[in-house]
């Protein structure tokens, strides 16, 4: 499914680059920003254009998107934008961020007759470059089939959550249990390898069980080859799981886990640096009990080996009523 949108985008960092590239490798009008001109480059010189400015890309494109690393620095540049928003133009923002701010910028989208979506991706960043991500898309139901030729280019699967705001409130939660699957991994193979056993061996019984997440298939591997580098720092983990904790105080739900894993964050942060790779969150445990949790046969990095297909929209699933 093809786009005739001039599309923007807008933070090429760990995401938003192969983000970037999967609309480039597939033949969409595409202008590009960041602060690192090396990047900018580096997409002009595969058939990108330079966007210039934020404000210039909203002049110029039809659609632009953001993906930046705080909500600071979106508030930022679409307060840039904004004078340049006139009606049919759309904004999306791919950042993971809080739902209240996403709200609050749409509505200034909006009050111009733009068009906001907020659409945050989930799944692995090995899956951003080659199209088989997730997205979620909080808009319009009319803003969300104009643009879902964009997504389907991006991602493998699309889904469509209701009002603005709902993606961020749903990506938060995803990390939120993510990380927390991920530190639960890390015990677990920790405790098999005092028991003696083989943690290849451990990694497969884990894996062909009811057991299993999508942190033990991906993360476990490069915590396994000692790698301990998924491209996702503490300091990003920190904002995901602090943004969770900020849902549930605002909703009055006393959590338990929430808040010992924000402390066992923190402990990482203190011990490694603020941006440590979250897979080092391991080494507590290696420290502690003086066990390498390690294996020989797993990458250094993870590789989505799945071929590139078109994405599709999700269909929730509704009751009779």
């Amino acid at each position: 499914m093809g786009t005739d949108l001039k599309v923007g985008f807008i933070g090429l960092g760990n995401v938003g680059g192969k983000l970037a590239g999967s609309l480039l490798r597939n033949g969409v009008d595409l202008s590009v920003h960041d602060l690192d001109a090396d990047l900018v480059q580096s997409f002009v010189d595969n058939g990108s254009k330079a966007g210039g400015s934020p404000a210039q890309m909203m002049q110029e494109c039809d659609a632009v998107i953001t993906c930046l690393p705080s909500p600071a620095a979106s508030d930022a540049v679409v307060s840039e934008m904004i004078p340049h928003v006139q009606p049919g133009k759309v904004w999306m923002e791919m950042s993971t961020t809080d739902a209240e701010e996403v709200k609050r910028l749409g509505a200034l989208i909006k009050e111009r007759g733009g068009e906001p979506v907020d659409c945050p991706v989930s799944g692995g960043c090995h899956r951003a470059g080659t199209g088989n991500i997730s997205i979620y898309a909080g808009c319009e139901r009319e803003t969300f089939e104009k643009i879902l030729p964009i997504l389907t280019t991006m991602g493998r699967r699309i889904l469509h959550v209701g009002e603005i705001g709902n993606s961020s409130i749903l990506k938060v939660m995803t990390n939120y249990l993510a990380n927390m699957n991920l530190l639960a991994v890390m015990e677990a193979l920790t405790v098999m390898k005092a028991c003696g056993m083989d943690l290849g061996m451990t990694f497969e019984a884990i894996s062909i069980s009811s057991g299993t997440s999508f942190a033990h298939e991906t993360e476990s591997q490069l915590i396994l080859s000692g790698s301990r580098d998924v491209n996702f720092t503490m300091d990003l983990v920190m904002k995901d799981i602090g943004l969770f904790q900020t849902l549930a105080d605002r909703h009055d739900v006393p959590l338990e886990l929430s808040p010992l894993m924000i402390e066992m964050m923190k402990d990482g942060q203190r011990r490694y640096g603020e941006r440590a790779q979250s897979d080092r969150m391991i080494e507590r445990l290696e420290e502690a009990t003086g066990l390498s949790i390690t294996a020989p046969g797993f990458p250094q990095e993870l590789i989505d080996d799945e071929p590139e297909e078109p994405g599709y929209e999700v269909i929730v699933r509704r009751g009779e009523s």
